[in-house]
């Protein structure tokens, strides 16, 4: 079942692969280039540009650089270490994620070079995934990179969701919520957009760097002080948002702003993609199938709550193939402890913990990107048998769960999902089967 659960979980990601996608939502046809649902005259635009941001950036750009060839003018690419590809007419950063470092502000700013290139005639294809927002660095006047990485650091361990780190991250920035529209305008701006956040909010992907954002200086100063995190950040970053609050500092720009007039934004790929491609290798595979929700977040406590008590209510009718049930999203952790993991091994790690030895049940938890925190492993996959199985070889799970060494714990006892970089980020899935 551990293997099955595997095979159901690559189908979903093999189906969010950016090339493919890519290719199901662009068409160069004579004269005229179809961008998701639009259809723009090339004869209309002086110069194509190309910006690309995310875990999934360069896989995608190299699907359109294939695509457009030497009508790309210019254009950069941003992506994480070890996700780069060669590209004949991009330049392309390498950076670091999820804590900024100093090439993605060498690369953030290569991006906004080439944006302030672009004009009235000019069309830009912007290709957004995960990641980005933490990839595209800028320095606000008065923060150093330091005092920029130790923020985010707060933010990607205090427990909160994606919403609200990116909140903060908008307004300590002069390129994301919508400020990256602003250097584009008055260019005609298509964002292709990768989904990595629950419900595909355009304003969050990525920090929403071509969507009018919702939020303002004040919701960041009430994340900041519902996570407790006021007497932990940089006094800089502080007093930055304060003067926001005051506004001494404007705002990031709304969606009614005219800036927006000429930017289209698609989501071209998200979790229900991946999803429904899992649940038709469930099927073929030989289980009763059922995708529960896509919207799975808040604490991985309860997260496994609701998991568990769905598997329970599910299994109540006797059943004479496997139940699969397939979910979607991203549950938080707030991290104690030094030890190595990641969401999806500590949600593992703690679903055997709670599993009684007298079900069969077997629960994988892996990010579609490949990458489950800072470890090299996709996630972890667990059964019934997983605790009585690790304490018989004297590994105890509680002690490792209990000091956030989910990636240590798994090292030894077995279960990673190795898939190494996939190319694609649209959260994470988690297959969870019942056998009667």
């Amino acid at each position: 079942m551990k293997d099955i659960a595997e095979q159901i979980f690559l189908a979903g990601v093999d189906a969010v692969l950016p090339d493919k996608l890519i290719r199901s939502q662009v068409k160069l046809s004579g004269d005229f280039l179809h961008l998701a649902e639009w259809e723009f005259p090339l004869s209309r635009f002086r110069q194509i540009y190309l910006l690309a941001a995310g875990k999934a950036a360069a896989a995608m750009a190299c699907e359109m650089e294939r695509l457009l060839g030497d009508r790309i003018r210019d254009g950069h690419i941003i992506t994480k270490y070890g996700h780069g590809r060669a590209l004949k007419r991009l330049t392309l950063t390498e950076a670091g994620h999820p804590v900024p470092d100093a090439e993605g502000v060498k690369g953030t700013q290569r991006m906004l070079d080439i944006a302030r290139k672009a004009g009235e005639n000019d069309l830009v294809v912007c290709l957004l995934s995960g990641g980005a927002s933490a990839l595209m660095a800028d320095l606000p006047e008065g923060i150093s990179l330091d005092d920029l990485k130790r923020t985010n650091e707060l933010l990607v361990t205090c427990g909160a969701d994606i919403a609200k780190i990116n909140t903060i991250r908008k307004h300590l920035s002069g390129v994301k919520g919508g400020e990256l529209a602003r250097t584009l305008f008055p260019a005609t701006t298509v964002s292709l957009i990768l989904s990595d956040v629950v419900g595909n909010r355009l304003e969050v992907i990525a920090s929403g760097p071509t969507a009018g954002d919702r939020t303002n200086f004040a919701d960041a100063m009430d994340v900041i002080n519902s996570y407790s995190l006021k007497e932990k950040l940089p006094a800089s970053v502080l007093h930055h948002l304060q003067k926001g609050v005051a506004g001494s500092i404007p705002d990031t720009p709304k969606p009614d702003d005219p800036i927006f007039q000429n930017v289209y934004n698609y989501v071209i790929g998200s979790n229900s993609t991946a999803l429904r491609a899992a649940a038709q290798k469930a099927e073929e595979l030989g289980c009763t199938t059922e995708i529960v929700t896509e919207t799975l977040q808040g604490d991985y406590t309860a997260v496994a709550d609701y998991i568990l008590d769905t598997v329970e209510n599910y299994q109540r009718p006797k059943r004479a193939k496997p139940l699969c049930l397939l979910f979607g999203g991203e549950p938080t952790v707030k991290v104690s402890g030094n030890g190595k993991g990641g969401r999806n091994q500590h949600l593992a790690l703690y679903l055997a913990t709670r599993i009684s030895p007298k079900k069969r049940i077997t629960i994988l938890c892996a990010g579609t990107d490949g990458t489950d925190g800072p470890t090299d492993a996709a996630g972890a996959v667990i059964d019934d048998k997983t605790v009585s199985n690790a304490l018989e070889r004297g590994i105890n799970p509680y002690q490792y769960l209990n000091g956030c060494d989910s990636y240590h714990f798994f090292q030894q006892a077995g279960g990673h999902i190795m898939t190494g970089n996939t190319g694609t980020n649209v959260m994470d899935m988690i297959v969870a089967i019942g056998e009667d």
